[in-house]
């Protein structure tokens, strides 16, 4: 029991960390751990409606973060050079300069990519914070649900 209390309580907060960083799914891994610690407590820490909730809201949270930077860039006029340029940029700013180094990474990648098709600076600098916004709606969401989660997580702990 104590051992799946850690574990989970380990999984949370690698899923705080994961919703900054793109290689790690983390809601995803904040909903594992409210399931760990269910486990632990066997099945009385949470209702099974309220899982089914944070279930839901962390499929929607994690579809939304593939959408809402496209959208994002697509509002402020990003080509899909833009929107690739900004996903390279940011694994390569993850790669160098962690972990900031993704939204920086993101925001000149969709500015190079519009340099390179032809856009003016002003039209690539505004596609670039496209993304940029776009990126940050993303974490904002999934750290808002992974707190949620922790929050629920750590409560159900005590």
């Amino acid at each position: 029991m104590i051992v799946l209390i850690i574990l989970g309580l380990l999984v949370a907060l690698t899923g705080l960390v994961g919703c900054i960083l793109p290689v790690v799914p983390g809601p995803p891994l904040s909903f594992l751990a409210l399931i760990l610690i269910s486990m632990a407590k066997h099945w009385h820490a949470f209702s099974p409606q309220f899982l089914y909730i944070m279930a839901g809201l962390t499929i929607l949270v994690t579809v939304l973060d593939y959408v809402v930077p496209a959208a994002g860039a697509r509002k402020y006029g990003a080509s899909k050079l833009g929107v690739w340029g900004s996903i390279i940029g940011m694994f390569v700013g993850l790669l160098f300069f962690p972990p900031w180094g993704v939204i920086f990474g993101a925001f000149l990648g969709a500015l190079v990519g519009e340099l390179i098709i032809g856009k003016e600076g002003k039209q690539a600098l505004r596609a670039g914070w496209g993304v940029f916004v776009g990126n940050m709606i993303g974490v904002g969401l999934k750290l808002a649900v992974s707190f949620v989660m922790l929050f629920y997580y750590i409560k159900a702990m005590f």
